[in-house]
């Protein structure tokens, strides 16, 4: 598949360059933001959220894992490169345009912040479309943009109201534990949540046998979006009671309503993938017998389990290879049925079924007979 790897290697180069100069403005400013000793505790309470944001991403993403190397350049691109994009564009814009306070609260940042994190998601569907095989995807890939971008972002505001220097107050442990209740208990979904509209307009897009769909869909994500994060921050406008009208009637609905449609879409790929193996088995791709070895969630880890049990690590890591490639398979045959097929469908389908016919050889699942080597 000479052509998908070299859209790997361009999309790799492109995003690791734009991280890299990025960062450098990013770090600058918040050296600049407060004293060492402030930094240091700001970025250990912006950090307190990410870990748990970031599991809960990685548990909806069990099915099909994203690389990891990817997903960490979610991360990346959220804090380093949309952070300093929507920087640069707010601040010019503020003094080119003279932005009142209000305008780039609720409309400027909203509209700078939410194209650069989608940026990430259109690279994706344009270099690594492979990589998105739906609306969980979608979402899992704009949640790590969101965390990243939250996360330098909370260091920015919890340093500014630890020194005093946000126009709110005189600083101190006070206005640093209301920010980080605020931002970072109460908030630490919600840039992930903004980008999540982007993301589903992106997955729809991808599954979608309409061309008009993979046009719309996106554009309709990204205004969501947009439409969503400027309610946010005009709540904060009307003071603490308007954030918590906002918040409770809006927000959290929203939020809600996001993780049931991941859990169900999670679910939905259960289902899915075991009609597009089905399909795959009787065609000679894939054995029949193994499906269920490969979509249930508890019978993967078991058979990874027994495999680790008689044969060790290696063992382990070949029954690895072989789910993962069986998933693969599947996601690529459900898109094919649907009539949605990539442009190197073939390529991907035999390299897909030349890795399970290497490893099949040498795995058993528990019931069956032990290879030996």
């Amino acid at each position: 598949m000479p052509g998908a790897r070299r859209d790997s290697v361009a999309f790799t180069v492109l995003v690791t360059v734009l991280v890299v100069l990025g960062a450098l403005p990013v770090l600058l400013v918040i050296a600049l933001s407060g004293a060492p000793s402030s930094l240091v505790l700001a970025t250990a309470l912006a950090a307190l959220p990410v870990v748990p944001l970031v599991a809960c991403y990685l548990w909806l993403d069990r099915y099909e894992p994203e690389p990891r190397a990817l997903l960490l350049l979610g991360l990346l691109w959220g804090g380093f490169v949309a952070t300093a994009a929507a920087l640069l564009v707010q601040g010019v814009g503020g003094l080119v345009v003279g932005f009142t306070d209000v305008a780039s609260l609720a409309v400027v940042a909203p509209l700078t912040e939410e194209a650069t994190k989608g940026a990430f998601l259109v690279l994706l569907l344009w270099w690594r479309r492979a990589e998105l095989d739906g609306v969980l995807d979608g979402i899992v890939y704009a949640g790590m943009v969101g965390v990243g971008f939250a996360f330098v972002e909370n260091i920015l505001y919890l340093a500014a109201a630890y020194d005093g220097t946000d126009g709110t107050g005189p600083g101190g442990t006070e206005a640093l534990t209301t920010t980080f209740v605020l931002r970072c208990l109460f908030g630490p979904f919600a840039h992930p949540l903004f980008t999540a509209f982007t993301g589903i307009g992106v997955g729809l897009a991808v599954g979608s046998r309409h061309s008009a769909v993979r046009v719309v869909a996106p554009v309709v994500g990204f205004s969501l979006a947009v439409v969503a994060h400027g309610v946010w921050n005009g709540s904060t406008l009307y003071g603490f009671g308007g954030f918590v009208v906002v918040y409770v009637v809006l927000m959290l609905p929203a939020l809600v309503g996001l993780l049931v449609l991941a859990v169900w879409a999670r679910s939905r790929e259960s289902r899915m993938l075991a009609a597009a193996l089905g399909d795959a088995a009787s065609r000679g791709l894939v054995p029949a017998t193994d499906i269920g070895w490969v979509v249930d969630l508890r019978a993967r880890r078991e058979a990874r389990a027994f495999a680790r049990r008689r044969g060790g690590a290696q063992a382990e890591r070949a029954m690895r290879d072989y789910q993962q490639a069986a998933i693969e398979l599947g996601f690529l045959h459900h898109r094919f049925l649907r009539g949605t097929p990539p442009p190197d469908f073939a390529a991907r389908g035999q390299h897909y079924v030349a890795r399970i016919g290497a490893v099949r050889p040498f795995i058993a699942f528990p019931g069956q007979v032990v290879p030996t080597r």
